[in-house]
């Protein structure tokens, strides 16, 4: 049996099972499919709120226990006060770690994977989710986080308020230094598909080998360790200059170097690679 066509046109094509009907794959599905895993995992709503409280807690010691005079008469207001967010950036770390590594260790991968068999917008999309959650988390940690410390601090010499110059600027860029750092840790989790692995490699890597670098006896490891991803990180966070930092320009564009990379080889894998 023939299909008659009128001469000169062509005959209709099949349509496109992906992109037909209301179940068809778009990057906003895709995105919305994430952000849905993300929010509903019991893990995300632990980490988060152990990040907040250690944010918050910290700085309502740092805030409580301040003398004026003392020997960090020199620190900066809001590095004093955000002592807090090497907690919060190792909660958000392991929070990154299962989002991507937490679906190998599961397999629930395979089922995500199957139905975005292209791979590379799980990925991207995982990033993007997570990314958004995290600074938003952060930076509103922080802006509940130095108001509270300063009623605290209000009788000392580190008195100030939001609105002082380049206070919010520091919030800011501590909250993206802190994303970023974890946004390295999701990466690691996508790249060696184990949460115990990308957690060892997270902590000896971004935690362990500085401080051993900084302990060599060679004057080049100081201007190379301001641009290792938690030294870059600490020179957001300041609405001072910190002594031997990068400036916040550098030490932005290497914080994204870092996570950037970070997730495009792990991109390059999950292409060539079996699930």
């Amino acid at each position: 049996m023939t299909t008659d066509t009128v001469p000169g046109t062509t005959p209709p094509s099949a349509p496109d099972a992906r992109a037909a009907g209301p179940y068809g794959v778009t990057p906003v599905r895709v995105v919305r499919s994430e952000w849905f895993k993300l929010r509903s995992l019991r893990s995300t709503r632990v980490t988060a709120a152990t990040a907040v409280l250690a944010v918050v807690g910290v700085a309502l010691l740092m805030g409580g226990t301040y003398e004026s005079g003392g020997g960090d008469g020199d620190i900066d207001p809001v590095v004093l006060v955000l002592q807090g967010t090497l907690l919060s950036q190792i909660c958000l770390a392991v929070l990154g770690i299962l989002v991507t590594a937490g679906e190998y260790a599961t397999g629930a991968v395979r089922a995500t994977l199957t139905a975005v068999p292209a791979r590379l917008p799980v990925l991207w999309a995982k990033a993007a989710v997570f990314t958004a959650t995290a600074f938003t988390l952060s930076f509103v940690t922080a802006l509940i986080a130095y108001p509270s410390a300063q009623l605290l601090l209000s009788d000392t010499d580190k008195a100030g308020s939001l609105g002082d110059d380049g206070v919010v600027a520091a919030l800011a860029g501590n909250s993206l230094g802190v994303t970023l750092v974890a946004l390295i840790a999701l990466g690691l989790g996508a790249l060696l598909r184990s949460v115990p692995g990308a957690l060892g490699a997270f902590i000896g890597g971004v935690v362990i080998v500085p401080e051993i670098l900084g302990a060599l006896p060679y004057g080049f490891t100081d201007d190379v360790l301001r641009y290792f991803p938690t030294q870059a990180a600490n020179a957001l966070g300041s609405s001072t200059p910190l002594p031997g930092a990068a400036a916040p320009g550098g030490a932005l564009v290497a914080l994204l170097l870092w996570a950037g990379g970070t997730l495009a080889l792990a991109g390059v894998l999950l292409k060539r690679r079996d699930v």
